[in-house]
């Protein structure tokens, strides 16, 4: 191992660094992530926006509130879609504004990569893709990242590039690696897959990073108390059901 890399495994990012990404990171999801989640919060409102389904509404709504009135049902509708599957899906749409605006010091001009960076355990360059979770990939997407790693190394012999197998990584923003998916362990046959604690530490040096940058987006999300946004929302939802079940 060079000199160089030495001394860049032995540093890591200075605190100012690690600071800056940590507020990036903050004013992405003050920005970004928030607005987003609460406009689609405010669709439902309407209806028409759901499928009821007769046969298990009324069941999820007692399940969870022990009656099937029409707020009960409500509930069983808003819940999950104001604090599951919408959120979820509006960070993964936003996956590569994260990574441009957030890790812009590690942008990467190859196309198909989304970053690159030392990697602090192993001093070597690191090729990488970016992903949000241990199950946020299809099998469509495994040979996508692959035909795009296989392009990188096509690439890297007609350039002298030295660029090893293990170089070329997909990196998971959260999880652990019991976690992972089918589907990354397909990709990591051939490549390797970093997950939450490990790929944070590779990108700064700092094993803590990842506890601090979800950290902060605890702070940002205590800026936001949406109890009285969401209780509106049942409540205009409840009258058009109740509405819809009169006879």
């Amino acid at each position: 191992m060079s000199g160089e890399n030495q001394e860049l495994l032995q540093k890591g990012l200075s605190e100012d660094e690690l600071n800056l990404i940590i507020e990036k990171a903050k004013h992405f999801f003050r920005n970004d992530i928030v607005p987003s989640h609460i406009k689609n919060a405010q669709d439902c409102r309407d209806l028409s926006s759901f499928r009821l389904n007769p046969f298990l509404d009324k069941y999820k709504a007692t399940f969870i509130t022990g009656n099937d009135d029409p707020k009960s049902i409500a509930k069983a509708l808003v819940y999950p879609r104001v604090i599951g599957t919408s959120l979820n899906t509006i960070f993964g749409s936003k996956l590569q504004k994260f990574c441009s605006e957030v890790l812009e010091g590690f942008a990467s001009a190859i196309p198909g990569l989304d970053i690159e960076f030392i990697d602090k355990l192993d001093g070597r360059r690191k090729y990488c893709q970016i992903k949000a979770g241990t199950n946020t990939i299809n099998a469509d997407d495994v040979d996508t990242i692959k035909s795009h790693f296989k392009g990188i190394k096509n690439l890297a012999k007609t350039n002298n590039l030295n660029i090893g197998l293990n170089d070329l990584v997909i990196g998971v923003f959260y999880g652990t690696p019991s976690e992972l998916s089918g589907h990354y362990k397909r990709l990591q046959q051939d490549h390797p897959v970093i997950v939450g604690v490990e790929f944070w530490q590779r990108l700064t040096g700092h094993a803590d990073f990842y506890q601090r940058i979800t950290d902060a987006i605890g702070d940002v999300a205590s800026e936001y108390d949406g109890s009285a946004l969401v209780e509106n929302i049942i409540n205009a939802l409840a009258k058009q059901i109740e509405d819809s079940l009169k006879p």
